[in-house]
């Protein structure tokens, strides 16, 4: 099978020891020219890098050696956009642990503002049972974060610093991942961007509940994503799908602790964002600050459409359904503005479990730009043993509801 790809794996002092060095595996004696083969197993401390054929003057293995043996603190193997004769390429960490830096200053001068990073390659498979520490206890407290990312004063000249995200695919296109442990990132742990064709499965993705902005799994311009049987407990989204993704199915994913599963935000600073046929199902929530959510800035386009919820379970969560066409966190310098994007098509069918807040189901649409056909079916939410009971909220929302508790009288039809 004939691949043309270029590939960067930005890795970290701890997965091989390297800082800028650029080691191009036409250098060691690959060939490039789609006949003969280019492939070789290829292993280093706990990680099965698997080319599954014979290689040519062994050149992948020596790349790969050079770059784990190399003396600074991060390296780049890259592959020239030539056609080389490879199989799929097998990542597997079997027992060993991946550990990031524990301070900060060892990233400083990488070229990369992320841990692990795959680029452009199309069949990767990653599996294994093996844990990806991205030590982010020191990121989490930054007073860069807390003076810039929250809004609350300037940083008096101190360095921007941008969180590094613990795991990134981008332009990988029939990416398999299963059995991974993904702990303690500084950033997000997980993230697809434009990948087209992806299955995650029986994945643990760990965080502090009150670790700042640490989604589990942000899937951003990208389609025909499965993502199936895992966990995902940290300290923002345990899942978060952002614009142009379709076709993004969720399933049998336990959540919490976390702010829940979220399509958006979208339409910030006007932006013209989309996303569609989004299906969650099976899922749980335990403990988290929502639950199912759309939320979207006031001032956007576009749309969000063809979305459905199915069978979900809700265990003392926040906002067990939200539509939030207003979101601004933090409540600073939000502005009322007419555009939005346009949210239809969704569906919610036997949502069941127990909630935290009052407003069990909110559906706060935008005032000019309402939201349309939205169905509830089995809707079954009650107080999680606090002394009031559910109900819910409707702006501008149209659509109908079945029985439900709360009842959901609110929608225009």
């Amino acid at each position: 099978m004939d691949f043309s790809f270029l590939i960067f794996l930005l890795l970290s002092m701890t997965l091989c020891g390297s800082i800028n060095n650029v080691f191009n595996v036409m250098e060691f004696g690959a060939v490039g020219d789609g006949v003969r083969d280019d492939s070789q197993l290829l292993t280093h401390g706990g990680l099965d890098i698997s080319f599954l054929f014979s290689l040519n003057f062994q050149a992948f293995l020596k790349a790969w050696n050079a770059v784990c043996t190399a003396s600074t603190t991060s390296a780049t193997l890259t592959i020239q956009k030539k056609t080389f004769l490879l199989r799929p390429t097998i990542f597997t960490v079997v027992f060993g642990d991946l550990t990031a830096p524990k301070t900060k200053s060892a990233w400083y001068g990488s070229k990369s503002t992320d841990w692990l990073t795959f680029v452009y390659i199309n069949g990767l498979i990653i599996n294994g049972n093996g844990i990806l520490d991205g030590q982010g206890t020191v990121w989490w407290s930054s007073q860069y974060y807390i003076k810039v990312v929250l809004n609350n004063s300037d940083t008096n000249g101190e360095m921007d610093e941008l969180r590094p995200i613990a795991l990134s695919f981008s332009f990988c296109n029939n990416l398999q991942i299963s059995g991974i442990n993904v702990i303690n990132s500084p950033s997000k742990h997980v993230k697809l961007f434009k990948c087209i064709g992806a299955t995650l499965r029986n994945l643990q993705i760990k965080a502090p509940q009150d670790s700042p902005n640490t989604d589990g799994l942000v899937i951003a311009e990208s389609s025909q994503v499965q993502v199936l049987h895992s966990y995902i407990g940290t300290g923002d989204d345990c899942i978060a799908i952002l614009t142009g993704s379709s076709n993004i199915n969720i399933t049998r994913i336990a959540c919490g602790p976390g702010h829940g599963i979220s399509i958006g935000s979208l339409g910030n600073q006007g932006n013209y964002d989309t996303v569609e046929e989004i299906h969650v199902q099976d899922c749980s929530f335990t403990g988290t600050q929502n639950g199912i959510r759309i939320k979207t800035w006031q001032g956007g386009s576009g749309y969000a459409r063809k979305i459905t919820f199915q069978r979900i379970t809700l265990n003392a969560v926040g906002n067990p359904i939200f539509i939030d066409q207003y979101y601004c966190p933090r409540l600073i310098n939000c502005q009322n503005k007419t555009s939005a994007v346009k949210v239809s098509d969704v569906s919610y069918d036997g949502i069941q479990g127990t909630s935290t807040t009052k407003t069990a189901i909110n559906l706060s649409c935008s005032q000019s730009m309402a939201c349309t056909n939205i169905q509830l079916n089995r809707i079954h939410i009650t107080s999680a043993g606090q002394a009031f009971e559910t109900s819910s909220y409707c702006l501008n929302a149209h659509g109908t509801a079945g029985i439900s508790v709360p009842i959901v009288a609110c929608l225009v039809k």
